[in-house]
């Protein structure tokens, strides 16, 4: 979540409707509040949530530094799936399409071709 996104949340807490007040639960809790509107409850239970996740602190503040999220590492080929090398497949381009119970199959997308 983006610093100005729990700003954002922060801010609907007090937003009213006229007749809006009702009364639910305080999120984590058994007691009972009174809120502004269901906006406003919504917002305390999105930032409750984002408390339990550790993205931000009770107050609705991030607890580290947001900023561009970590590109994970791209697995070597041995770990992932194994694609099997034949005919260029007409979907996605990839040569990887085999002969399977008769009929052409595309080992990287699955699109199925000629039969017989």
């Amino acid at each position: 979540m983006h610093a100005t996104g729990s700003m954002k949340l922060r801010k609907l807490l007090n937003f009213g409707e006229p007749l809006g007040d009702f009364m639910a639960r305080v999120p984590g809790s058994v007691k009972m509040e009174s809120y502004p509107s269901t906006i406003s409850y919504v917002a305390r239970l999105i930032l409750h949530r984002y408390a339990m996740l550790g993205i931000l602190d009770e107050n609705g503040y991030p607890v580290k530094q947001m900023g561009v999220l970590e590109i994970p590492k791209r697995k070597s080929k041995a770990a992932g799936a194994k694609t099997l090398a034949g005919k260029v497949c007409k979907e996605c381009h990839n040569a990887t399409l085999i002969k399977k119970d008769g009929c052409e199959f595309c080992t990287s997308c699955g699109a199925i071709g000629a039969c017989g």
